[in-house]
């Protein structure tokens, strides 16, 4: 997802410094420090910030040419917006705690919230907030219209808009802007809400998802970007250039060791997932490489995640065509699904990840992923258990919901969330052990 204002569902502490040199067996000490997507009842895009995705009232996809305000809400009664708060939880929640919940305790719920008359939108908010409360989820919670909106200008491009999926009439998927800084470097320039994005620096980006436009969009900060755009549905066709101004700053730190004296070790310290993170992450490798690397260490420990689609996306690098990434589980059939790797890996050496309590999210997909896969062993302390999935939706009258819809489950079927992944090692072992160590793993799975 990053820069991440309003995503961030845990708190983080200033960015650390670069990492000081590896000596094994110690670990080393470093400080500690939600494809936006759009659904209702059809996923329509790429997950945000651990796991974040976005809901809005249903839009057909045949488009008309009248011109439509994104902002503009039906008027909705204060009882009907506590009810499609009621059905949404109804509808998409996954029940993934201690606390007893049931959907005919929920039928109850209905019935004596709606037996009164609620006179004030604010009351109907604040019944809302307990009606989810009541569901025993930290991460369920209600969206005021301001916290909404704010949440739908996030902005992971670095020139101020955040962008939408929607497919066309055919199931293609073409990409709007939802939400826009006012007075930031794409309003500015011309580009506003509701715009479809047809191309970047002349490259068409029909089909594409939302994180990989985004990736393009970013840049070096006051460099500037062309974006095609047509106005409205039915609108003008307009090339548009826009200087960047807030960027993503690289998440990756990497240097060539030489432990034992002898073995070329690349190294690489990944401090959050954001839009850089797989792009800076690929140049790091690719150095290291030309270095002479003949093992890699992945740092995971105190990265508690970002964009979920860039952590599956650096998963990727390192796995086979075909090995599964990570199994998502929820009440709609559209989440229960398998991620699997279409590519080659991107490196064959034996990788090692460093882990620990505040590994979370993102980097727990990535370190399951090479783990289970045979492709990377990990080292350091049990990861922190991260592993669900939040939907936003919007309601009528511009307030939304955050409602957890479903979960990640590891390739070898191990529920993430509350668990967290165990490490292989408590501290850096040999390299031979570590060989050998994958050599045993992967066995089985060829047997």
């Amino acid at each position: 997802m990053s820069g991440y204002v309003y995503l961030k569902l845990s708190p983080t502490s200033p960015s650390p410094s670069p990492p000081p040199p590896l000596s094994r067996p110690h670990l080393l000490p470093i400080p500690t420090t939600t494809t936006t997507t759009f659904l209702r009842n059809t996923l329509l895009g790429a997950a945000l910030s651990f796991g974040l995705i976005f809901s809005l009232p249903s839009v057909s996809a045949l488009q008309t040419c009248r011109q439509l305000d994104p902002l503009q809400h039906e008027v909705v009664t204060n009882q009907g917006l506590v009810e499609e708060a009621w059905q949404i939880v109804n509808d998409t929640f996954l029940h993934t705690g201690r606390h007893r919940w049931s959907l005919d305790s929920w039928q109850l719920k209905r019935e004596a919230i709606l037996s009164n008359s609620i006179q004030t939108r604010s009351k109907a908010h604040q019944i809302i907030k307990r009606m989810l409360a009541s569901l025993g989820d930290p991460y369920s919670r209600f969206l005021s219209p301001d916290e909404f909106s704010k949440m739908a200008r996030y902005d992971m491009t670095g020139v101020g808009i955040n962008l939408k999926e929607v497919p066309d009439e055919n199931g293609e998927l073409r990409l709007e802007v939802l939400g826009i800084i006012l007075d930031g470097p794409a309003h500015s320039a011309g580009v506003r809400q509701g715009d479809e994005i047809l191309a970047v620096n002349n490259m068409e980006v029909k089909g594409k998802s939302a994180f990989e436009v985004s990736s393009l969009l970013q840049g070096p900060n006051g460099t500037s970007v062309t974006i095609q755009v047509k106005h409205g549905n039915c609108g003008p066709v307009e090339s548009i250039e826009v200087q960047r101004q807030l960027v993503a700053r690289t998440p990756v730190f990497y240097r060539l060791e030489q432990l034992d004296g002898v073995t070329p070790v690349g190294y690489i310290r990944l401090k959050e997932f954001n839009a850089l993170a797989r792009k800076d992450l690929v140049i790091a490798m690719k150095r290291l490489q030309d270095m002479g690397a003949s093992y890699f260490i992945l740092d995971l420990r105190d990265n508690l995640g970002g964009l979920v689609q860039a952590g599956i996306e650096i998963a990727k690098l390192f796995l086979n065509e075909g090995d599964t990434v990570i199994y998502t589980v929820g009440r709609d059939p559209q989440l229960q699904k398998a991620i699997v790797t279409d590519t080659s890996p991107m490196i064959q050496a034996p990788v090692v990840i460093l882990v620990n309590d505040k590994t979370a999210s993102a980097s727990e997909i990535v370190a399951s992923a090479l783990h289970d896969n045979c492709r990377a062993v990990l080292v350091g302390k049990r990861t922190y258990g991260k592993g669900l999935i939040q939907s936003v939706f919007e309601l009528d009258d511009g307030s939304g919901v955050v409602i957890t819809v479903g979960k990640y489950v590891t390739p070898n079927h191990k529920d993430i969330n509350g668990n967290g992944i165990e490490p292989d090692f408590q501290k850096l072992p040999a390299w031979d052990d570590i060989s050998q160590h994958l050599k045993k793993c992967s066995m089985p799975q060829q047997g």
